[in-house]
């Protein structure tokens, strides 16, 4: 099989037959019943591959759709105009780089419909090619925009030059509302989603279908798809790992699932991870590893996020479908951009639960925050964890101790804004990082942060103090018998203490007791 990784061209797919799992019933919905849409889905969870479709259905190929579901539903085969944006091709520095990009589309449309008011403004060019198109070729005109985030989104620690994206990008999209009469059908898509009002306010008969169920799987691969398409491609995985195919079905599941766009509805794999395991016959972090994710842990930073909500944050849907709260919270970024998702609604009180989708974000994501939060070199991360999981293996909780001292005592410049906040989410993210190897279970109240390790031959009960004493923390896990379930265990048992000081800001005092 041809696995379509990378792969953005449809007519190239079909005609060099790879592998293509088919949305055409929903294209041809979307095209029948509607005129402007705009899909927020993360990096490459096939945003361009689905525009590039649409654009062969608008230019009436109808031998690249034989077999296809759409191929039933449409009749016409209407060749139309079309008006294809792709803002990937460009980085965008200076606001010479956006005006360029679309001089460069604007000056091939009017190479093709007429460029007699090429001298004008980018936003009168593309009202006149639109008019001329129309003119010339007798039909409406179909505009398809990938990526339309991409400027806003480099340029958002710069808000000036952000601004003068706005306000350019405002003043082009607002020809479509313009010229409604004159267009078909128009489809925008982008990672994020910026508020109608600094982007598209004057393009208010835009319709975000991002978060409707009914399109919920539009991008994406459900696990109807896989075992109706691929079921011998996960069998031969399957081989390759040594284990039964509801084995591999499952841990294909675990690692690469769990994608929610909108509440009480299917799960959706991510596409590129799946189709990169099943190519590869083995797991990994495929899609983390295309892109990182900088400019996120920056906001985290800056809004002092507490990394245990990572897994269990709730959410307004208002708060989601708009990035213009980023100076409050990253919640919306993190949800928008993939590494959060719906893991249930609450209809109720209208809100939403939220966490890591699955295993590839969650174990990827965590190895990459630890040189964030903590003075542990990038790349050094493996060699960080060993040193911990032996010490804890062996029942060496003293030396496990004297080398948590010892990393915060090197952390200090690590520390941004509230100590108490940096210390949770340092230990947080370094727990969490030695859950991968080690039983480790967490549970937080009231800013404590308690903290159950167990491994073949011990346990561990942890208590954090912050400004306070180790005896005091020792206190606590004997005051609430945090050590009475586990008194007919086998196992060897340590009760540990730990006390961090905001003014030191590093661990000032450590007890154990057997």
């Amino acid at each position: 099989m041809k696995y379509p990784i990378g792969i953005q061209n449809f007519e190239s797919l079909i005609n060099e037959d790879y592998l293509y799992l088919d949305k055409t019933a929903l294209i041809y919905q979307m095209a029948s019943e509607g005129r402007y849409y705009f899909l927020s889905r993360p990096r490459r969870f096939g945003k361009s591959i689905l525009l590039s479709t649409f654009k062969a259905y608008f230019e009436g190929k109808q031998h690249l759709f034989e077999g296809l579901a759409i191929n039933k539903l449409e009749s016409k085969w209407e060749k139309y105009p079309i008006l294809y944006v792709d803002f990937n091709a460009r980085e965008y520095k200076d606001e010479d780089s956006l005006t360029a990009e679309l001089n460069r589309h604007l000056e091939s449309w009017e190479k093709e419909y007429g460029d007699e008011f090429k001298d004008r403004a980018a936003e009168e060019r593309f009202l006149h090619v639109i008019e001329n198109a129309y003119e010339k070729t007798g039909k409406p005109v179909v505009i398809l925009i990938d990526e339309y985030d991409k400027p806003l989104l480099q340029t958002i620690n710069r808000p000036e030059l952000q601004e003068a994206y706005r306000s350019k990008l405002k003043a082009f999209y607002s020809v479509m509302k313009t010229m409604d009469g004159k267009i078909k059908f128009a489809f925008i898509t982008g990672v994020t989603k910026f508020s109608k009002v600094s982007v598209f306010s004057d393009l208010n008969n835009l319709d975000d279908i991002s978060m409707w169920d009914k399109f919920s799987t539009l991008c994406g691969i459900t696990d109807e798809e896989i075992h109706n398409k691929l079921d011998t491609e996960v069998g031969l995985m399957a081989e390759q790992q040594q284990c039964s195919k509801e084995e591999c079905y499952a841990k294909l599941k675990s690692y690469y699932d769990g994608y929610h766009f909108a509440p009480n509805t299917p799960g959706v794999y991510n596409p590129f991870s799946l189709l990169t395991a099943l190519k590869r016959k083995t797991f990994g972090s495929y899609w983390f590893d295309t892109g990182t994710p900088n400019f996120l842990v920056e906001v985290m930073k800056a809004n002092n996020y507490q990394l245990e909500n990572l897994n269990k944050e709730v959410a307004q849907p208002e708060l989601l479908g708009s990035l213009d709260s980023i100076k409050q919270t990253p919640i919306p970024l993190l949800f928008q951009s993939g590494y959060m998702t719906i893991k249930s609604y609450d209809s109720v009180f209208g809100i939403y639960h939220l966490g890591l989708p699955n295993q590839e974000v969650s174990e990827a994501f965590t190895k990459y925050l630890l040189p964030c939060y903590t003075p542990v070199p990038k790349g050094h991360e493996a060699f960080f964890v060993i040193n911990f999981v032996n010490e804890i293996q062996n029942g060496q909780p003293d030396a496990f101790m004297k080398r948590l001292d010892s990393l915060f005592a090197d952390g200090n410049y690590q520390i941004v804004g509230n100590e108490e906040k940096y210390f949770h989410n340092a230990v947080y993210i370094i727990f969490k990082m030695l859950g991968f190897y080690v039983n480790v279970e967490y549970a937080t109240a009231d800013g404590r942060i308690d903290l159950l390790m167990k491994t073949k031959d011990y346990i561990y009960i942890l208590e954090f103090k912050i400004n306070d004493s180790a005896e005091a923390a020792l206190k606590q896990i004997e005051e609430k018998q945090y050590a009475k379930p586990f008194l007919s265990d086998p196992r060897k048992l340590y009760q540990i203490g730990v006390n961090f000081s905001t003014v030191t800001r590093r661990i000032d005092g450590w007890k154990i007791e057997e």
